[in-house]
């Protein structure tokens, strides 16, 4: 897969040395002496028109690199885990990329991607700034099934809903699940009938709500020091 951005390209040269095929840079003083000599070899310069057609116009800030795309972990791991995030219908890689920084600085185990076939990782990657390769996102399709498996392990299950408690007022279980739904649609009504718990933000004045990526940092924060 091809990533670009100076800040997701340096993480990925710092953190997954061995996924690396080729680093293509505009001029080779944008890495550091240090990396220039690790990955000498690997390192091709390139005219500027190549590097915006590879990055499909994007902003790539005169380093791209062609790596591996890391593998997702697998399902059984997940469970193992003590703190999980579900995204229930999100598309916008946008969206996913900022709450997978969110969720990988605060401390969240594993991400699960439900209700879409597919999702665009090299995207993910360059909106988490990185962070997507080391929680890379599963896809599950049942969400009910995983609710049901992920019941029997022990995990209590929350929400994000405007028709919730009121976060501030919340614990949470040891091993529990997050679940943020699409900001058009929300939590999808089957998964939102198997919920243990559903909380919202209140805000301080008349508003809507939050972007799901601001609302997810939030919960987040929460769910990772409030703890029965």
């Amino acid at each position: 897969m091809i990533i670009y951005g100076k800040q997701t390209c340096l993480y990925a040269l710092s953190k997954h040395s061995s996924k690396i095929e080729t680093i293509y840079l505009n001029k080779l003083s944008i890495l550091p002496k240090d990396l220039l000599k690790k990955y000498g070899s690997k390192i091709k310069t390139i005219e500027n028109k190549w590097a915006q057609k590879m990055a499909k116009n994007g902003n790539h800030q005169g380093i791209l690199i062609d790596m591996q795309e890391p593998e997702a972990p697998s399902v059984e791991s997940v469970k193992n885990s003590d703190y999980i995030l579900i995204l229930d219908g999100l598309t916008d890689v946008g969206n996913i990329g900022a709450i997978i920084r969110s969720a990988y600085a605060l401390g969240v185990d594993a991400v699960v991607a439900t209700g879409v076939r597919q999702l665009n990782i090299p995207a993910i990657v360059r909106t988490s700034s990185g962070a997507a390769l080391d929680m890379m996102p599963i896809i599950q399709n049942n969400i009910l099934d995983l609710f049901n498996e992920l019941s029997q392990r022990g995990f209590k299950i929350y929400g994000a809903d405007l028709d919730g408690k009121p976060l501030q007022e919340a614990e949470f279980a040891q091993k529990r699940v997050l679940v943020l739904g699409s900001e058009d649609r929300g939590i999808s009504k089957r998964a939102k009938a198997k919920l243990d718990e559903v909380y919202k933000i209140e805000m301080s004045r008349d508003f809507d709500s939050l972007n799901v990526n601001a609302a997810a940092a939030i919960f987040l924060h929460r769910m990772s020091y409030a703890i029965k």
